[in-house]
């Protein structure tokens, strides 16, 4: 397993190797063992899967506040998106900064998210697979979003422009601003 750092320290990109033949190719995405390996120790306990049908379909910036924060691994297992992380952390000296990558099932990338960040993505291709896994479950009380596209994060979804399909809950999530972080940088 291919794991790079990010410009958010704890953000990191995992690509899993992929062996193939004439018949496809066969790649282990996670594996407690290899990440205790790099000094990373995720207890996951939730797989979520979704579809988005159309290009331009942005879910987040959500996270999930403590007791229940959740760290989450997240991959495409088809089609095309480009995945965001927003650090939320009280005091870190990257707070409200972003990181992203573009995650699609040819490249096979993956984007560890920890608690204390912001996650969200824009699909980039019809009928898009997100797969991710969380060490905690869905509390929906824990619950929480900000706008995808605050001014004061300033994310290019280089959305070039298709319209933005949004749920009701992300269209009307607070800006950063006006959000007052249940996290805080432990430095």
């Amino acid at each position: 397993m291919d794991i790079q750092k990010t410009a958010l320290e704890g953000v990191l990109i995992l690509t899993p190797k992929r062996f193939g033949d004439a018949r496809g190719f066969f790649s282990e995405s996670w594996s407690r063992r290899v990440l205790l390996e790099h000094g990373l120790d995720y207890d996951f306990v939730q797989d979520n899967h979704s579809l988005s049908a159309k290009v331009g379909t942005v879910r987040g910036l959500h996270f999930q506040s403590p007791p229940h924060a959740q760290d989450k691994l997240v991959r495409c297992g088809r089609g095309r998106l480009f995945d965001v992380a927003v650090d939320i952390r009280k005091d870190s000296p990257t707070y409200g900064q972003w990181v992203g990558e573009e995650l699609s099932f040819e490249n096979g990338k993956q984007l560890l998210v920890p608690a204390g960040f912001l996650h969200g993505f824009v699909t980039r291709e019809p009928d898009t697979e997100i797969v991710y896994k969380c060490s905690d479950y869905y509390a929906p009380d824990c619950d929480g979003a900000v706008r995808f596209d605050d001014p004061d994060i300033g994310i290019d979804w280089a959305l070039d422009g298709v319209e933005p399909l949004l749920s009701d809950k992300d269209a009307a999530a607070p800006l950063l601003a006006d959000f007052d972080s249940p996290f805080t940088w432990q430095g």
